[in-house]
């Protein structure tokens, strides 16, 4: 292997970059030439490549200076989007061609569900290696107990609700703080730990609009009997009832008890999905590029290098906390984490069913 690409897909995460300079230090170390497709698959369709190493006068290979720059910045230096294009054989034929025409001999990809899948899809067709590594900060990638992003949209969350939790308490105030999960409440859940929140509301709880006025009516008259002077509740994008509409609501319910009570809604939204990636992100990063590289260079193909992985069955790499899993198990495990049946789902359900007690003290 001489030549191989690497794309990032779908919702960029912090991390992205890190793993580009992994990818292209360790390639780079190999002589082998890395070319990043620019805007994800529609890159790779159309035959837009950004070179991120550069071959010098004697034959060798190093990492473009912006590449190396990079690793500590957010985002993704070569592009992220979601295409439809690729969904279809056609703009798979059209992807396969380009890699063939551009003498690309390998394939990496960075992203989330929808990303990966694509990379199995497209890595049953074309017959070439393809090996996925998780980048998505909702934390809902099976197999990998750590997706690239995650631990930076964490400490950006509870940055944020540190903040606002000062003004609270001058106020004596209740705030619900939504934060991103579309179909995975990981954020939710972990930022209210790490926050000692009063109450955590995720899709998962599958908890009616009714049941979600009651649950908050009942936290925010609980805490202020306590003295509280901040009601912190965090819910993630999942739960359908918008957070304006539920706070409005809430404080319609109260009114008969409590006159003067006030809520207010905040909506952290893509504030969470930006930012330097944290060290932990950083360290992430680099093995898993390390380890995707390493993978590819073995043979391996239609497989995903997973963090600690809390699921049996991956194959070992070189490095004891990095493990490979075919992308069909992988697709498997998120589709059972995002409806519920997965036993990791069920574990952290069942830790917050017994944290919800406490966070309410």
């Amino acid at each position: 292997m001489k030549k191989l690409a690497v794309l990032t897909s779908g919702g960029d995460s912090p991390g992205m970059n890190a793993a580009l300079r992994a990818i292209t230090k360790l390639a780079a170390s190999k002589g082998l030439q890395v070319f990043g497709a620019l805007e994800g698959y529609e890159g790779l369709m159309d035959g837009t490549f950004r070179e991120l190493t550069k071959v010098l006068a004697d034959g060798s290979v190093t990492v473009d200076v912006e590449v190396d720059a990079a690793g500590g910045q957010g985002g993704t230096i070569i592009g992220s989007a979601r295409s439809l294009r690729f969904r279809e054989a056609e703009g798979r034929a059209q992807a396969n061609m380009q890699m063939v025409k551009h003498g690309l001999e390998g394939l990496i990809v960075i992203g989330g569900n929808g990303s990966l899948t694509g990379a199995h899809v497209f890595s049953g067709e074309s017959g070439l290696p393809v090996i996925g590594i998780p980048g998505s900060i909702d934390n809902d990638i099976g197999c990998t107990a750590l997706a690239l992003g995650v631990d930076t949209a964490l400490n950006t969350i509870v940055q944020a609700c540190d903040h606002i939790s000062d003004t609270a308490r001058a106020h004596r105030r209740a705030f619900v703080v939504e934060v991103m999960g579309r179909d995975c409440g990981y954020l939710a859940m972990a930022s209210a730990i790490a926050l000692a929140a009063d109450a955590v509301l995720i899709r998962e709880q599958g908890k009616s609009e009714e049941q979600l006025i009651a649950d908050l009516s009942s936290v925010i008259r609980n805490g202020y009997a306590r003295g509280k002077r901040r009601i912190l509740v965090i819910k993630a994008e999942g739960v359908q009832v918008p957070c304006t509409r539920l706070v409005r609501l809430t404080e319609e319910a109260m009114r008969a008890d409590m006159p003067s009570v006030e809520i207010r809604a905040t909506v952290l939204g893509h504030v969470v999905r930006g930012g330097n990636p944290s060290y932990q992100d950083r360290a992430i990063a680099g093995r898993l590029g390390f380890a995707a590289v390493g993978s590819l260079l073995r043979g391996h193909s239609d497989a995903m290098v997973a963090w600690l992985p809390p699921v049996q069955g991956g194959m070992p790499t070189e490095d004891s906390s990095v493990q490979l899993f075919s992308l069909d198990r992988v697709l498997q495990e998120t589709a059972a984490v995002i409806d519920g049946s997965s036993p990791v789902t069920k574990r952290r359900l069942a830790l917050m069913e017994k944290a919800s007690g406490v966070l309410a003290l």
